[in-house]
């Protein structure tokens, strides 16, 4: 095993499956390919990875003044509850970890259990060179320092996701979703003799890293077993140096630093990254702005001077580039935790939507809710924040959570989950136009971060729609709309969902937008001057036939549709696979389906054929070229650079 990363482009290598799982065993021809690579010493084409800048010097100690020196004060506020485990600096090493690692092995095999935990740190120095601080992250599990600035909480070690491995499926990545690393600084130290000095984060979809400092090296890629497959990912507001990406097939870096980037594979994003490989989609496939249009990062918990628990609400930022904390600390509001109402699992919708009628805004506690009354946000500026990934659960058919049309409302680190009766959408933002209420404003909009959708997969879920958009200026950060191709309570007449995103919004900005298997259209946009960056799709796995899926003549639905009567939209960097396992005759007219009328733009477009089952006749309209079962097995990728011109 090399004790550095290989820097090969993966590019070609296929997406493994098998079966009606999606995330499981690759084709033998992709497994060999992998594993050539990792046990060589081979060097990346002199094109694989562009020239980048140096790595910065970072300290390696806690940088803002504001941080404490010597062990912190005892956290000040509400309890959070049993699945919350609060780190300080004063407590013993070994016991420290013996709790971290108990917590990893009660969730790393934990999929779809009910076990929540957020991991806080407290600021200080935790772990040292000598003995370093080393643990793993698991399912539901969300890591985050609670200083004011990522220096504010130093970890002398790694915070690591690793491969899954079995006997059936090899070690793999392709499952690493649900779990989150925030506000702290990594000093990469220790390891096994294949990981030294590395921060390990080989995940895919819903597992975001913010506010992060690595001053070492990070891998997306788990490269010490194989066929080490991982599958999209999201890091926002962070400072990397030397960053392998490997097999990650899709990945968004917005706001950002890195030093080096290395391997593009299917679709690597990058959206104001200092650092990021220059624009060359689709040789290789780098799709690279130099500014985010618009960006609200997430709010998040902290402990100011005195101990108490705050909530800090960053500013929104437009045309940005970087870290929010490059030259001191993100701007933005800082809200005392008096000001929420804290959830915990058990609190009944009803007592939960009497405190937001109070004007208080929601903090929930790690744990399952079970909603069957609908939450109402109507005061403007209310900020509805989960910890440890808290999910909320449909029942009766409710909505779970719908926003008024107010402005500046943010709804961040929740999963959202439907019940066994179908409910018409999960999360609802404004009413749409019409005389009421000022919504949503350019100055002061209501963002959604880090929020998840589940349609099935740890119970039977049926709903019509995962995530409607009614309001104007709105911007979606990292979403995951995901109608489950595996676990409980999936099939075609199971897991029943139709769309999985509907924009109805004028100015709507996605900055990371994966939305999976709905049964037709998976996204719909019918607001005017939307913008997206970064979409990834797979459509339907389970179609029965083709009469089950098509409407008129079109074969299929379009993975991403903008309104025939839209006249501005732009799309940078989408992706749309075709993997139908129950018929694999299966054909879609096109992945994306938009007017042509010069004021609707798709740019940096990949479509793919996985493992022998599906094919795509088109990129768009019509255009483009297909991909259809590779009869030497693994996938079969096309590309189109831009449309309908460049």
């Amino acid at each position: 095993m090399p004790t550095t990363p290989p820097q090969r482009d993966l590019s070609a290598d296929p997406r493994p499956r098998t079966g009606r799982v999606r995330r499981r065993a690759a084709a033998l021809v992709g497994a060999l390919a992998l594993s050539a690579l990792v046990t060589s010493s081979l060097v990346a084409p002199a094109d694989a990875t562009p020239v980048q800048p140096a790595a910065p010097v970072r300290p390696s100690g806690p940088a803002h003044p504001s941080a404490p020196a010597g062990p912190s004060p005892a956290a000040k506020g509400p309890d959070l509850g049993a699945n919350v485990t609060l780190v300080t600096p004063d407590q013993p090493q070994d016991e420290v970890q013996a709790r971290l690692d108990a917590i990893a092995a009660r969730q790393i095999g934990n999929q779809f259990g009910p076990e929540r935990d957020a991991i806080l740190f407290a600021p200080g120095t935790y772990g040292s060179a000598d003995k370093p601080l080393a643990f793993q992250v698991g399912y539901y599990t969300e890591v985050a320092g609670l200083g004011r600035d990522p220096g504010d909480v130093v970890i002398n070690g790694t915070i690591n996701v690793a491969n899954q491995c079995d006997a059936a499926s090899g070690c793999i990545a392709l499952n690493n979703f649900w779990r989150s690393l925030s506000n702290l600084t990594i000093n990469p130290a220790g390891g096994t003799s294949c990981t030294p000095g590395t921060e390990f984060w080989a995940v895919s979809q819903a597992a975001p890293m913010r506010r992060v400092d690595v001053t070492g090296a990070t891998t997306l890629m788990d490269y010490c077993t194989g066929p080490s497959y991982a599958s999209g990912g999201f890091i926002a507001d962070s400072r990397l140096g030397a960053v392998t990406n490997g097999s990650q097939q899709q990945w968004l870096t917005r706001n950002s630093t890195v030093g080096t980037w290395s391997n593009a594979v299917w679709n690597q994003t990058f959206a104001g990254v200092q650092g990021a490989p220059a624009q060359s989609f689709p040789d290789p496939q780098y799709t690279t702005l130099p500014t985010t249009p618009v960006s609200k990062e997430k709010p998040y918990l902290y402990l100011d001077a005195r101990g108490r628990y705050r909530v800090f609400v960053p500013k929104v930022q437009r045309d940005s580039t970087g870290i929010t904390w490059a030259n001191g600390s993100t701007p933005g509001t800082s809200l005392p935790i008096s000001r929420f109402f804290v959830a915990r699992p058990g609190d009944s919708a009803k007592k939960i939507e009497r405190q937001l009628a109070k004007g208080r805004n929601l903090l929930f506690t790690p744990g399952v809710y079970g909603i069957d009354r609908t939450l109402h946000v109507r005061r403007a500026g209310t900020v509805v924040l989960g910890l440890g990934l808290a999910t909320l659960t449909a029942e009766k058919g409710v909505t779970p959570l719908e926003v008024a049309d107010v402005a500046g409302v943010d709804v961040a680190g929740l999963t959202i989950d439907a019940g066994a009766k179908s409910s018409k959408a999960l999360l609802v933002l404004g009413q749409g136009h019409r005389k009421g209420p000022k919504g949503s404003t350019k100055r002061n909009p209501t963002a959604v971060q880090d929020v998840f959708f589940r349609i099935g997969g740890p119970h039977v879920g049926r709903a019509r729609t995962s995530l409607v958009v009614n309001s104007d200026h709105v911007v979606l950060d990292d979403i995951w709309a995901w109608r489950a191709d595996h676990g409980e309570g999936v099939g075609w007449t199971v897991n029943t969902a139709a769309t999985g995103v509907v924009v109805k919004g004028d100015d709507v900005t996605a900055t990371g937008l994966f939305v999976e298997h709905y049964q037709r259209y998976n996204v719909v946009w019918t607001g005017e001057r939307g913008r997206t960056i970064f979409f990834q799709n797979e459509l339907p796995y389970d179609a029965p036939d083709q009469a089950a899926w098509r409407h008129g003549s079109t074969l299929g639905w379009a993975a991403y549709k903008v309104g025939d009567k839209v006249r501005h939209h732009d799309l940078w960097a989408g992706g749309s696979y075709i993997y139908t396992n129950v018929d694999p005759t299966l054909h879609l007219t096109q992945s994306f389906e938009v007017p042509e009328n010069g004021g609707v733009r798709l740019r940096d477009l990949v479509i793919v054929s996985l493992n022998q089952a599906g094919t795509i006749d088109h990129v768009v309209n019509g255009v483009g070229p297909s991909v259809a079962p590779n009869p030497l097995g693994g996938s079969s990728i096309a590309y189109l650079r831009c449309f309908p011109v460049c």
